[in-house]
């Protein structure tokens, strides 16, 4: 019944292999096997990827949505009493917030929650948000003008975006600077045609003030970035957190150019259709009370 509910909810047989941590053939078995006892197929499948739910299928998938519901309803109360919060819990968000902001943190909460099993995926942004507004994870971490309306926000950081220099460049120690300095060097910065924001603000801004500009390297990486930046390569932006010391290793200069990027901040995301459980809202509120601002590092 899980399996079925996961490839209706998704519709994809793939994609909710990811979510069931089951192989692809095991999902398709499952749903064989519940045609074959209902006597009607529950799907229709239009092409070799599309699949859209029979009528029969709508009445099993309403009826699958509300028994799991009631079920992980009753789980949790039934642990709760028991005095152990046992659940599972996935996490979506960009490599450098995994590799930065999440480890110390998880160390806290799992040490606090060792019943509780995590899953972590490494996603740009857009697929993030995607991911929560399909379900296919309890929590996003993203910054916050990503993040639509219709879904829980829950501020964690302030974050600002930052022009990334070599220590003892030209721009190092300015107080601000515009585009037509920032053209002048090559650049780093992430895929052509990408999901990244700062990449389509930058080419909106060169191509508005009509000033020429070159790109030395395609990185959507700053911890790859940072390594040429501080070599000379050329320049690169970075979204900074505050209490987070990433770059600390790194030769590098951060210069501020929030007249051009406003200041906002890291949320975190999730779907919130009804009250969150014990395990889930404490991950929610310590992390927000983990990071507390200080220093400037990377997002």
């Amino acid at each position: 019944m899980a399996g079925f509910y996961h490839v209706a909810r998704l519709g994809s047989f793939t994609r909710a292999a990811g979510v069931t941590f089951r192989t692809q053939s095991a999902l398709t078995q499952q749903v064989r096997a519940l045609e074959e006892e209902f006597g009607c197929p529950l799907f229709e499948r239009i092409g070799k990827r599309r699949l859209i739910l029979t009528p029969a299928g709508e009445k099993l998938f309403a009826f699958a949505k509300r028994t799991l519901e009631e079920y992980e309803r009753v789980l949790e109360e039934i642990q709760a009493h028991n005095g152990v919060q046992r659940g599972h819990l996935t996490v979506a968000a960009p490599f450098t917030t995994l590799y930065r902001l999440l480890p110390g943190f998880l160390e806290t909460y799992t040490g606090r929650y060792p019943w509780v099993e995590i899953s972590l995926l490494d996603r740009p942004q857009g697929e993030v948000v995607e991911m929560i507004k399909g379900g296919r994870v309890d929590f996003g971490i993203t910054l916050e003008s990503a993040a639509p309306g219709g879904l829980n926000r829950v501020r964690i950081a302030r974050a600002e975006t930052v022009l990334l220099v070599p220590a003892g460049h030209p721009l190092a120690g300015a107080l601000r600077v515009d585009l037509g300095e920032i053209a002048r060097y090559p650049l780093i910065l992430p895929p052509a045609g990408s999901e990244y924001p700062v990449r389509r603000k930058l080419e909106t801004l060169f191509a508005k003030e009509k000033l020429a500009w070159r790109v030395a390297m395609e990185s959507s990486n700053i911890e790859l970035s940072s390594v040429y930046v501080e070599m000379g390569f050329g320049l690169s932006f970075a979204t900074v957190v505050r209490g987070l010391n990433v770059l600390e290793r790194r030769k590098l200069a951060l210069v501020a150019v929030d007249h051009y990027f406003p200041p906002e901040h890291l949320v975190l995301v999730h779907r919130g259709e009804r009250d969150l459980p014990g395990y889930k809202s404490a991950f929610v509120d310590l992390l927000r009370q983990g990071l507390t601002p200080a220093s400037p590092a990377d997002a």
